[in-house]
C-alpha cells in the first residue's frame, strides 16, 4: 500500500501533523456484496483541535469558534465511506479535514466600506423605474376602444 500522500497542507507552511491525527476504521454501510461484510473500509479521522500545538494560536481560536457546532469536546471528526477501498477513504478524509481547517482558519473578509451612490447610477435607476411604470400603465386596457 505505501505511505499516505500527506503532508496535508492547511495554508502556507502549516500542515496537519500525522502525530496528532487518530484513525478508526469500520465497516461501510450500503451495497457491496460479500466484500463489504469483511472489510473495514470506512475511515474516521479525529483531530484534537483544542489541544493541538500545530496551529498558530490565532488560527486555533478562529477555528474553535467557527467549527463549534462540529466539535465534540474540542475534537474534530471527519468520516469518509464513499470509496470501496480503505486507502482511498483515508485520503478523502484527510483532504476533507485539511480543507475544513483551511476554511475555518481563514482570516475574516475585509469590512465593506459604505460609499455614496453615484449621481449617474441614481439617474439610471430612476429612468428604469419610469420606463417600468410606463410599461405597466400601457398594459391596462384603457384607450383600446
Amino acid at each position: 500500500m505505501g505511505h499516505m500522500s500527506g503532508p496535508y497542507v492547511i495554508r502556507g507552511s502549516v500542515s496537519l501533523p500525522e502525530s496528532e491525527l487518530s484513525w478508526r476504521f469500520s465497516r461501510s454501510s450500503g451495497p457491496g456484496g460479500q466484500h463489504v461484510n469483511t472489510s473495514d473500509s470506512r475511515a474516521e479521522l479525529r483531530f484534537d483541535l483544542a489541544a493541538t500545538h500545530a496551529l498558530p494560536e490565532v488560527w486555533k481560536e478562529r477555528a474553535l469558534e467557527r467549527l463549534a457546532g462540529r466539535l465534540t469536546d474540542g475534537v474534530l471528526v471527519v468520516r469518509a465511506s464513499e470509496h470501496r477501498s480503505q486507502w482511498r477513504n483515508r485520503e478523502t478524509a484527510a483532504v476533507r479535514m485539511a480543507s475544513l481547517l483551511a476554511e475555518a482558519t481563514a482570516p475574516p473578509p475585509r469590512a465593506r466600506r459604505k460609499k455614496k451612490v453615484s449621481r449617474g447610477a441614481n439617474e439610471r435607476r430612476l429612468r428604469a423605474k419610469q420606463r417600468q411604470g410606463e410599461l405597466k400603465r400601457g398594459r391596462s386596457g384603457r384607450g383600446w376602444d
